[in-house]
């Protein structure tokens, strides 16, 4: 019995530090999106872009506080969980600030840098997905930082999108249009990891009691 659990313990070691190294990679992957994303979404004057960035600086967040509760109880990783859907829950709604913003002061964004700062934005968290997914179904930690690289995707085909609209328009509201998506897309994702992380709480927290 003992040797059975010294084997688990070994496992379970090695596979914190596989998700450590996974998510130090993705870590410095989505620091450099957010410095080269924002910069890119003020001079083209791009709210989708602008709200990529947001997305890479909410997922850099993600990323260093799960490295910090892998070798945790599983109630710190589902409080960390929590804190997780609050962050993309309180992006979501700073997107839909700066898409009023927008509507109340109208500015054509540079059709041609949204698509650009699209694409590359595109490769590097496809890159991020492709690490995660082997760790998608380890636990709650992970599957909610797999959630916010699945968001990435689906934001930066949108801020694609937005370019190639506000191209064939030369009108701003593409690019207002997927900015307000991908804020859809944040409250979504914070909502859904709240409510299972809270579930996990709950749980344990009457596993305590009992």
């Amino acid at each position: 019995m003992g040797n059975c659990c010294h084997h688990k313990a070994c496992a379970l070691d090695a596979l914190r530090k596989r998700q450590g190294k996974t998510l130090r990679v993705v870590l410095a992957i989505n620091l450099v999106l957010i410095v080269v994303e924002f910069s890119a979404g003020l001079v083209a004057a791009s709210t989708s872009l602008m709200a990529d960035s947001l997305d890479s600086l909410g997922d850099a967040l993600v990323y260093a506080v799960s490295l910090y509760v892998l070798v945790r109880s599983d109630r710190w990783r589902a409080g960390v969980a929590m804190f997780k859907g609050l962050i993309m829950f309180g992006f979501g709604v700073a997107v839909i600030a700066a898409l009023i913003g927008k509507v109340l002061s109208p500015v054509v964004p540079v059709a041609e840098m949204i698509g650009g700062f699209g694409l590359a934005a595109l490769a590097c968290n496809a890159s991020c997905l492709y690490l995660l997914t082997r760790h998608r179904s380890d636990d709650l930690n992970m599957e909610s930082v797999w959630l916010c690289s699945r968001n990435d995707i689906v934001a930066n085909v949108g801020v694609i999108a937005a370019g190639v609209g506000v191209a064939m328009t030369g009108s701003m509201w593409p690019d207002l249009i997927i900015g307000g998506v991908i804020a859809l897309l944040f409250l979504k994702s914070a909502v859904y990891v709240i409510a299972k992380a809270w579930g996990e709480i709950r749980d344990d927290s009457k596993e305590l009691i009992a």
